[in-house]
């Protein structure tokens, strides 16, 4: 059975986003939470990969660190967590990758806490533009491969789990969109294991300052 190694499911970030394609396949899989800067924290991590960061999937003796990697190794196992359209699942690729390395402004401002509804997004000339190309890229892609379904590509694939993290800081630092950029938003946030998520989020007993701004 697959195994997820994950960091706080209030803060992690990186965690969420395979945990939500890997619950999205329906495939079972074990997960072990491992409380950021609490006790040996950093030796448990690296007991499991030599990276020292979470999340890590192992799969018997495959062990996949980093979190597109791992919802690349998801994808070969359950194909359906691309777009099968050669175009769409370039495009799909290429948001996902746009998602992993950009967008500092906005990770920098608005740390990941799911238990923190209502607060006030910073404001800069940096963050704004992050918020305008994210909605603009939703927009866009909802129109040209979005189709009938709910998601980016019309049915949940890596993209809509890449993006899941900055929706859930959009959500809980009232970041207001327009049009279909905000039922997008809407669509990941109620999603049923997004929801199961955020429930365990809540239910946990661990607090790290620096993300309680």
């Amino acid at each position: 059975m697959l195994h997820l190694i994950l960091g706080n499911k209030n803060y992690s970030s990186w965690s969420l986003r395979p945990w939500l394609a890997l619950a999205e396949t329906g495939e079972p899989f074990e997960e072990t939470v491992i409380p950021l800067y609490e006790g040996d924290w950093k030796e448990q991590i690296l007991s499991h990969s030599k990276a020292g960061l979470v999340p890590v999937l192992h799969d018997g003796d495959v062990t996949v660190w980093e979190s597109l990697a791992i919802c690349e190794y998801l994808a070969e196992r359950h194909p359906n967590l691309w777009p099968t359209d050669n175009a769409a699942r370039a495009h799909a690729r290429s948001v996902s990758a746009e998602m992993h390395g950009n967008f500092g402004a906005v990770r920098e401002a608005m740390p990941m806490n799911v238990r923190g509804v209502g607060r006030t997004a910073p404001s800069s000339p940096d963050i704004d533009r992050d918020i305008r190309r994210l909605s603009e890229l939703w927009t866009e892609t909802r129109a040209k491969f979005g189709g009938t379904g709910d998601y980016l590509y019309g049915s949940f694939t890596n993209a809509d789990a890449m993006f899941s993290s900055v929706i859930s800081r959009f959500k809980t630092y009232g970041i207001q969109l327009d049009g279909v950029a905000a039922t997008y938003v809407d669509t990941v946030w109620e999603n049923a294991n997004m929801k199961k998520w955020r429930a365990a989020a809540e239910a946990e007993p661990w607090v790290v300052d620096k993300y309680e701004l």
